[in-house]
């Protein structure tokens, strides 16, 4: 693992490492010329304050999973504390998050100071979120952190230059806020959300954790109980708002130790608030306890959950998908099909198996429409039916040379993550996408 403080020190290694073909800084000046031609190295990137709990190590382990090159940083962003909040007494453990970094497979650790990121005091160019996702959540209480947010991590993006971006669905707010600065700026990064890890007693691990006394973390396990006990209620059938924030609020009134601070239902995606859950909502709270500021959350959907399976074309996987979903009552999305479709169409226009940005900006101009019957799913791109040209043998030859292209996977799994985790709702909040939608007949 390699440790860098500047940006000097981090810009020489990046330049050559994410560049696979040579080992790291052996590469003259004619051979980075080569490099250029060479397959990029894919980077995962783990943005941290420090102070790193299992949450943090479940971020770092899938980065490691699913990238060649994973950078971590550790900095405590003055930017996003307000005065009299607890930025100098933030926990710091930096010799001890080294040795975790390590020990997860980390390739890089970047743990610059505030003056090596241009952060000396001075006013300073900031990424400011649009006004309707300040109006919401923690924005009420702390104006001035979303934006310190949102200006760091551009910062650290532009630095890094990474593909994928990990964050925690614990900080809901802070995940939806970026996945919107990623798409309002179209930076080329893909966001992926990582699960909430908690502790065996259901608290959510945090960083602030270390401030709470013994007594204390008793307390605040009532912060996901009550929430546990909101979800109960929805499971049953509550869909509105009134009913289920009041669950939370009565909960917590039996512990007075817990100074309520909110609770509201908002959309995951959007952060409108919510009357009513017609697919999925975000049920969010925050307290104080003593002076640890907590927070916590849980998605409720009222869908069926999605099965899809990727794995090479031929190997049967959208037959073995499609009796799993029957079987088990799930939504069933035909991944393949969608590659299928693609390949079709890029056969029928002529272009070149080899032209991938010319692929890339058809598919990126296509819509698709998977369409659930009783038999086979019926798939339609551009407003054709290709149900059945998809499953010709031209199709079937060429599919893996088109679903190899990183292009066209990053704009179909887009479509996928956000048809799953919105529940087909993407449509209709704005998420500036090419259509891709499902239905049932």
């Amino acid at each position: 693992m390699r440790l860098f403080k500047t940006l000097a020190g981090l810009r020489c290694y990046l330049e050559t490492a994410r560049w696979r073909s040579l080992p790291v800084g052996l590469a003259s000046p004619e051979e980075k010329g080569k490099l250029r031609q060479s397959p990029k190295a894919v980077i995962g990137f783990v943005p941290t304050m420090g102070a790193l709990h299992p949450g943090h190590c479940s971020l770092i382990r899938r980065a490691r999973q699913e990238n060649e090159l994973v950078v971590v940083s550790i900095f405590v962003n003055p930017l996003q504390f307000a005065p009299g909040e607890d930025l100098h007494s933030y926990p710091q453990t930096l010799e001890a998050d080294q040795e975790v970094c390590r020990q997860l497979g980390v390739d890089v650790l970047f743990t610059p100071d505030a003056a090596a990121l241009g952060i000396n005091g001075e006013p300073l160019t900031q990424v400011m979120p649009p006004a309707p996702v300040l109006q919401v959540l923690c924005a009420n209480s702390r104006p001035h952190h979303f934006p310190g947010v949102t200006t760091i991590v551009f910062k650290f993006l532009n630095l890094i230059q990474p593909d994928r971006l990990y964050l925690g669905q614990k900080d809901a707010q802070q995940l939806a806020i970026l996945q919107r600065m990623v798409q309002d700026l179209n930076l080329p990064v893909e966001i992926v959300p990582c699960p909430t890890v908690r502790e065996v007693s259901g608290l959510a691990y945090s960083s602030r954790n270390q401030y709470l006394t013994p007594e204390q973390r008793l307390e605040a396990v009532h912060l996901s109980q009550a929430l546990q006990q909101a979800e109960q209620l929805f499971r049953r059938g509550e869909r509105w708002a009134n009913p289920l924030v009041t669950t939370v609020r009565e909960h917590l009134l039996q512990h007075p130790a817990l100074a309520l601070e909110y609770v509201e239902l908002v959309h995951p995606v959007t952060l409108t608030p919510l009357e009513e859950i017609v697919e999925t909502g975000l049920l969010a709270i925050a307290a104080k306890l003593g002076q640890t500021r907590l927070i916590d959350n849980v998605i409720l959907r009222s869908r069926s959950p999605i099965i899809a399976i990727d794995g090479p074309a031929g190997a049967g996987k959208s037959t073995v998908t499609r009796l799993v979903a029957e079987k088990l009552g799930l939504i069933y999305l035909d991944t393949g099909a969608m590659y299928r479709a693609v390949t079709w169409l890029v056969l029928q226009s002529g272009i070149s198996l080899a032209d991938e940005p010319a692929i890339a900006e058809l598919v990126s101009q296509s819509s698709i429409e998977l369409i659930s019957t009783h038999a086979a799913p019926v798939v339609k791109i551009n407003g054709v039916d290709v149900t059945q040209a998809i499953r010709s043998p031209l199709v079937t030859s060429q599919v893996s040379a088109i679903a190899a292209q990183k292009a066209v996977r990053q704009q179909l799994v887009q479509y996928q993550r956000h048809l799953g985790a919105n529940g087909g709702l993407w449509r209709r909040v704005g998420i500036s996408l090419p259509m891709f939608s499902r239905k049932q007949s």
